[in-house]
């Protein structure tokens, strides 16, 4: 069956003319004539049997269609342009789509990734922040690093390591105190991981107490959100210290008690089934699950 797509050229010059709300605009940002920015629209009007414009002796202004339509063709031709440019750029070499939770990915992931860059040149490494788990078969990632119990249908899921979360507070917030114990804690303003809810309900109760208040307190979805609220006097964060390395080393972080509650999930990288053959994804699983058992053995997680 033949599909029904509009040709490319209609589409890129409606884009143009929507962004700029002119015909004009978008022919000097095209290096065309104004006429043929009106043939290709009109073009597409007919194709589309909607009308995208309304014209005025004034200009011209898009309907509500037209605006809904502009939104999802500038999304696509932004998609096809990614898409291009990587294989622009791909040049024979091979490359991996990963999927990453943030913090993770920013604050241990990234500054070894030069390692695996010089012991595999060929091999290009592509991150992008997801939070939460997700279908392949809805998106182009080719793999993924994900906190969770490693359940994940249709994929080959390699555990990474545990997260051991301490409490976390600004120097401000501890005031002349070493460190504060579980009761002092508790009275103050607990940090919210939206991913994690019962983060300090287990806390708590890893140290045999029952808080009332121990799931009350502003959310945020991201450890680095956590973490500037805790610098920011707000309260007391539960984060793996392997995460907020500088801000401890720095003094921007302290650690309230140096307890932790050994989570029973982990980080792992999923890979799914249809994949587990790539060359690169071997060799990213390979040194990833040998660079992150190292780094737990030596720090205890």
């Amino acid at each position: 069956m033949r599909r029904k797509i509009p040709s490319t050229a209609a589409l890129v010059a409606f884009e143009s003319a929507a962004r700029h709300q002119s015909f004009t605009k978008a022919a000097e940002e095209l290096a065309l004539t104004q006429s043929a920015i009106c043939r290709q629209v009109a073009g597409l009007e007919e194709f589309l049997g909607v009308e995208l414009f309304r014209r005025s002796r004034r200009g011209v202004k898009l309907t509500e269609a037209g605006l809904a339509y502009a939104r999802r063709v500038a999304a696509q031709l932004d998609a096809v342009e990614r898409d291009t440019l990587a294989v622009m750029g791909q040049q024979g070499a091979m490359s991996i789509e990963l999927a990453v939770v943030p913090t993770f990915g920013t604050q241990w992931l990234l500054p070894r990734l030069k390692d695996f860059q010089r012991l595999h040149p060929e091999v290009t490494v592509n991150l992008t922040n997801r939070t939460r788990p997700f279908l392949f078969a809805d998106t182009d990632f080719d793999a993924a690093i994900y906190f969770g119990d490693g359940d994940w249908s249709g994929t080959a899921a390699h555990p990474l390591m545990r997260e051991n979360a301490m409490p976390v507070c600004s120097p401000a917030l501890l005031g002349e105190h070493i460190s504060l114990d579980a009761e002092q804690i508790a009275g103050l303003p607990l940090l919210q991981q939206t991913t994690r809810p019962y983060a300090w309900r287990q806390w708590f109760a890893s140290l045999g107490l029952s808080v009332p208040r121990d799931l009350g307190g502003p959310r945020y979805e991201l450890f680095s959100m956590l973490a500037q609220a805790a610098m920011h006097d707000m309260g007391v964060a539960l984060i793996p210290p392997f995460l907020i390395q500088r801000e401890l080393a720095e003094g921007r972080l302290v650690l309230a008690l140096e307890h932790a509650c050994r989570s029973d999930k982990a980080y792992y990288l999923v890979i799914p089934e249809r994949k587990v053959e790539s060359a690169a994804l071997q060799r990213l699983r390979d040194w990833l699950v040998a660079e992150a058992r190292h780094y737990a053995a030596a720090n205890g997680l």
